[in-house]
């Protein structure tokens, strides 16, 4: 019975590495958005609104499932 629960304790710890490397690889993209909208702006300061518009968007895309990797952590006991 022990090496069940043991079992069981590795692979919630799994389950919650795996959810945090949902939440850097999100980080990671917005890095990237940002950065794309940062030279685009550099390239036509007259798109500035066009631009961000569209960067904080596409943020808020990357977002959720940063948000919903984060609440699983708190789920998976």
């Amino acid at each position: 019975m022990e090496a069940v629960v043991s079992n069981v304790e590795g692979l919630v710890a799994l389950a919650k590495g795996l959810a945090i490397i949902g939440v850097i690889g999100s980080g990671i993209g917005i890095g990237l958005i940002g950065k794309g909208a940062l030279e685009a702006i550099g390239r036509n300061p007259a798109a500035f609104g066009k631009t961000f518009m569209a960067m904080l968007l596409a943020i808020a895309m990357c977002e959720l499932p940063a948000l919903l990797a984060f609440a699983s952590l708190f789920i998976i006991k």
